[in-house]
């Protein structure tokens, strides 16, 4: 029986290790907003183009910043999923 929980751990860390490997990205907003995570959901990257901040001001930054986060989450949901 310890045999198989400690079989079961095992796979649960090598999974998780193979998540954080893999890469994930999101661009909104023609590439102006890019982030990037891990398949485990770690945000690894937000990239800015300072153009989008001088058209549309921080708060346009703010809620676009959360459709890019949100929607490379969902990338890395659907990753991890599979």
């Amino acid at each position: 029986m310890f045999d198989k929980l400690f079989e079961a751990q095992q796979k649960a860390e090598e999974v998780k290790k193979r998540l954080e490997s893999i890469s994930v990205s999101a661009e909104v907003e023609n590439g102006a907003i890019k982030v990037s995570a891990t398949a485990s959901k770690t945000i690894t990257s937000i990239e800015i183009n300072p153009n989008f901040i001088t058209e549309n001001g921080v708060e346009g930054l703010e809620d676009i910043l959360v459709v890019a986060i949100n929607k490379v989450l969902v990338q890395a949901d659907n990753v991890s999923q599979a």
